[in-house]
Protein backbone atom coordinates (compact mmCIF):
# COMPACT_ATOMS: atom_id res chain seq x y z
CA UNK A 1 0.00 0.00 0.00
CA UNK A 2 1.35 3.66 -1.05
CA UNK A 3 -0.08 6.92 0.01
CA UNK A 4 0.22 9.46 -3.06
CA UNK A 5 -1.14 12.97 -2.25
CA UNK A 6 -4.10 14.69 -4.85
CA UNK A 7 -1.65 16.37 -7.63
CA UNK A 8 -0.01 13.07 -7.35
CA UNK A 9 -2.55 10.90 -7.82
CA UNK A 10 -3.84 13.20 -10.28
CA UNK A 11 -0.52 13.05 -12.72
CA UNK A 12 -0.93 9.36 -11.79
CA UNK A 13 -4.13 8.79 -12.83
CA UNK A 14 -3.30 10.93 -16.32
CA UNK A 15 -0.37 9.06 -16.79
CA UNK A 16 -1.99 6.04 -15.99
CA UNK A 17 -3.27 3.19 -19.57
CA UNK A 18 -4.66 0.84 -17.05
CA UNK A 19 -8.29 1.18 -15.56
CA UNK A 20 -7.91 1.50 -11.77
CA UNK A 21 -11.10 0.62 -9.65
CA UNK A 22 -11.67 4.47 -7.88
CA UNK A 23 -13.21 2.81 -4.46
CA UNK A 24 -15.03 5.55 -2.23
CA UNK A 25 -15.66 4.42 1.03
CA UNK A 26 -17.77 7.41 2.48
CA UNK A 27 -21.40 7.15 3.24
CA UNK A 28 -23.69 7.98 0.63
CA UNK A 29 -25.14 10.75 1.67
CA UNK A 30 -21.39 12.12 1.36
CA UNK A 31 -20.78 10.55 -1.93
CA UNK A 32 -24.17 12.73 -3.62
CA UNK A 33 -22.29 15.97 -2.19
CA UNK A 34 -19.07 15.25 -4.13
CA UNK A 35 -16.67 12.17 -6.02
CA UNK A 36 -14.34 12.12 -8.36
CA UNK A 37 -16.11 10.98 -11.79
CA UNK A 38 -15.70 7.00 -12.26
CA UNK A 39 -15.66 6.42 -8.46
CA UNK A 40 -17.50 3.41 -6.98
CA UNK A 41 -19.01 3.58 -3.95
CA UNK A 42 -19.34 1.15 -1.25
CA UNK A 43 -19.09 2.70 1.92
CA UNK A 44 -16.26 1.77 5.01
CA UNK A 45 -18.99 -0.93 7.35
CA UNK A 46 -19.99 -3.04 3.64
CA UNK A 47 -16.82 -3.22 2.56
CA UNK A 48 -16.20 -7.11 4.02
CA UNK A 49 -19.46 -8.10 2.44
CA UNK A 50 -18.50 -6.63 -0.99
CA UNK A 51 -14.33 -7.96 -0.63
CA UNK A 52 -15.10 -10.97 -2.78
CA UNK A 53 -16.37 -8.66 -5.84
CA UNK A 54 -13.25 -6.91 -5.92
CA UNK A 55 -10.35 -7.97 -8.16
CA UNK A 56 -7.32 -8.58 -5.87
CA UNK A 57 -5.14 -7.55 -8.80
CA UNK A 58 -6.45 -4.22 -10.04
CA UNK A 59 -4.99 -1.22 -8.76
CA UNK A 60 -7.21 0.29 -6.04
CA UNK A 61 -7.57 4.03 -5.38
CA UNK A 62 -9.07 4.10 -1.54
CA UNK A 63 -10.96 7.27 -1.62
CA UNK A 64 -12.92 9.07 1.76
CA UNK A 65 -13.40 12.45 3.12
CA UNK A 66 -10.03 13.12 4.71
CA UNK A 67 -7.93 10.27 3.84
CA UNK A 68 -8.30 8.72 7.66
CA UNK A 69 -10.92 6.13 6.56
CA UNK A 70 -9.44 5.12 3.63
CA UNK A 71 -5.84 4.65 4.69
CA UNK A 72 -7.99 1.77 7.13
CA UNK A 73 -9.11 0.48 4.18
CA UNK A 74 -6.31 0.65 2.45
CA UNK A 75 -4.12 -1.23 5.14
CA UNK A 76 -7.38 -4.03 5.37
CA UNK A 77 -7.10 -4.38 1.45
CA UNK A 78 -3.54 -4.94 1.85
CA UNK A 79 -3.67 -7.56 4.55
CA UNK A 80 -6.61 -9.27 1.95
CA UNK A 81 -4.02 -9.87 -0.50
CA UNK A 82 -4.46 -6.57 -2.43
CA UNK A 83 -1.74 -6.36 -4.45
CA UNK A 84 -2.41 -2.58 -5.96
CA UNK A 85 -3.57 -0.23 -3.48
CA UNK A 86 -2.76 3.19 -3.04
CA UNK A 87 -4.33 5.36 -0.59
CA UNK A 88 -5.76 9.23 -1.57
CA UNK A 89 -3.62 10.82 1.28
CA UNK A 90 -5.93 14.18 2.64
CA UNK A 91 -8.84 12.69 0.81
CA UNK A 92 -11.00 14.53 -1.03
CA UNK A 93 -10.49 17.70 0.57
CA UNK A 94 -7.56 17.54 -0.33
CA UNK A 95 -8.36 16.78 -3.80
CA UNK A 96 -11.06 19.66 -4.35
CA UNK A 97 -8.49 22.23 -2.75
CA UNK A 98 -5.39 21.24 -5.28
CA UNK A 99 -6.86 19.44 -8.04
CA UNK A 100 -10.65 20.37 -8.64
CA UNK A 101 -11.28 23.75 -7.21
CA UNK A 102 -15.26 23.51 -8.62
CA UNK A 103 -15.86 20.25 -6.35
CA UNK A 104 -18.12 21.45 -4.26
CA UNK A 105 -16.62 20.36 -0.66
CA UNK A 106 -18.53 19.92 2.85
Amino acid sequence: MRDLSATELHDHLADNASDPLLLDVREPWEFRICHIDGSQLVPMGQLPAALNALDRDRETIVICHHGVRSRQVAMYLDYQGFSRVINLAGGLDAWARDVDRQMPTY
